[in-house]
């Protein structure tokens, strides 16, 4: 059984093909150079990815520093920002393609500028302003506009003249009310009016304390005195 069992399996191991011309790639060299050649190429390569781990080490390093430093320094990640924007564009204004951008550029206004074409469109537009400023229509306009102004001062500055001279007259009068009254408290007229006034209140109040007294006090009663009445 285990011959019949191991038959098949032999037979289809025996069927496989061998790729050969894969086996022979892997251990052959590409084409142009000897396996010495390989060798050492890929010892080199080796080398070169050792050193590029070496140096991002390195350059982490240093990076890490640059920013303590920074820190120190009070340097926020905004300064640097704007450092290296600044030494970029300084950097894009030296470089080869910004001057021979800014030479073109250069070229081409002094071109335009000289074409028959502008000097046209310059000239006519020229005349269409001295003509526009030469019209009766502009004048006019101009004409009301400085009217306008005009007025417009002149009432600004009678309005102002007339609230000066309210002013004026209210602090004059203020002054004369309060110089004029003593002067009038102490004339003789003043005091002969006062003193009327104090006689007739004299009066008046004399008048209410005896209609008061009559009300309270009926006559006779002071001269009779109570009677006593006598006990049965």
């Amino acid at each position: 059984m285990e011959s019949a069992s191991q038959g098949p399996l032999s037979d289809s191991m025996t069927d496989v093909p061998v790729d050969n011309a894969a086996a022979s790639a892997r251990t052959s060299a590409p084409e142009g150079l000897t396996l010495a050649e390989e060798e050492e190429l890929r010892s080199e390569l080796a080398k070169v990815e050792e050193e590029i781990g070496t140096l991002r080490q390195v350059l982490a390093a240093k990076e890490r520093h640059c920013g303590e430093l920074k820190r120190k320094l009070g340097l926020t990640p905004l300064d640097g920002l704007k450092q290296n924007l600044s030494k970029s564009w300084h950097d894009v204004q030296v470089s080869n393609a910004y001057v021979k951008t800014s030479e073109k550029l250069g070229e081409w206004n002094e071109k335009v500028t000289q074409s028959d074409l502008y000097l046209s469109a310059s000239n006519t537009l020229e005349d269409w302003n001295e003509k526009l400023t030469q019209s009766e229509a502009y004048k006019k306009t101009q004409e009301t506009l400085s009217q306008a102004g005009q007025k417009t001062s002149a009432a600004l500055s009678n309005v102002g003249s007339v609230i000066s001279r309210k002013l004026g007259d209210m602090s004059s009068y203020s002054i004369r009310h309060s110089i004029s009254m003593p002067a009038m408290r102490n004339s003789a007229t003043f005091k002969s009016f006062e003193d009327r006034v104090g006689t007739i209140k004299s009066r008046v109040v004399g008048s209410r304390e005896n209609s008061t007294d009559g009300l309270h006090s009926p006559p006779g009663a002071g001269d009779k005195p109570p009677q006593d009445s006598a006990p049965f």
